[in-house]
């Protein structure tokens, strides 16, 4: 499995707590630009609209060996997912301060595929919280390391 991209931003931002895995609707151009490695999840999310999911702002770069017929780097992608996971997930989304984040985008076999999970917006205050428990943490594993 190799990761192309990672949404790093969305762990400090939001407390995951399910994850699944979706295809993408890519073209060609953007395939050989995910195999260089030229793509970015900042900023990006996932909608659904009636019966399909779509990525929103995920940028991935022109090819740069491609002709005037690349594509377009922001381009709205449809996610590939079953119907029955599409309501699942759908009604987990009406609830109260849910929605749903990419974490990476990688290949899975000759395939690309992306990790969407569904979050739920921290507080200024739990971002603190996590921030000292991964220190705690490091601190721990030093100390241990060093005896």
């Amino acid at each position: 499995m190799k990761v192309v991209a990672q949404n790093r931003k969305a762990y400090h931002d939001y407390s995951i707590e399910e994850t699944a895995e979706a295809g993408i609707q890519l073209l060609g151009t953007e395939v050989k630009s995910l195999r260089d490695g030229k793509a970015n999840l900042k900023d990006s999310y996932v909608l659904i609209k009636d019966t399909e999911a779509f990525l929103f702002n995920c940028h991935i770069s022109p090819y740069t060996h491609g002709n005037i017929m690349n594509h377009d780097p922001v381009r709205t992608r449809k996610l590939l997912l079953h119907s029955k996971e599409i309501e699942r997930l759908k009604g987990k989304m009406q609830q109260k301060g849910y929605t749903l984040v990419p974490l990476k985008i990688y290949f899975k076999g000759s395939y690309v595929k992306v990790e969407i999970g569904l979050a739920k917006g921290k507080r200024e205050y739990e971002k603190r919280e996590t921030i000292k428990e991964r220190e705690a943490r490091r601190d721990i594993e030093r100390a241990m390391k060093d005896r």
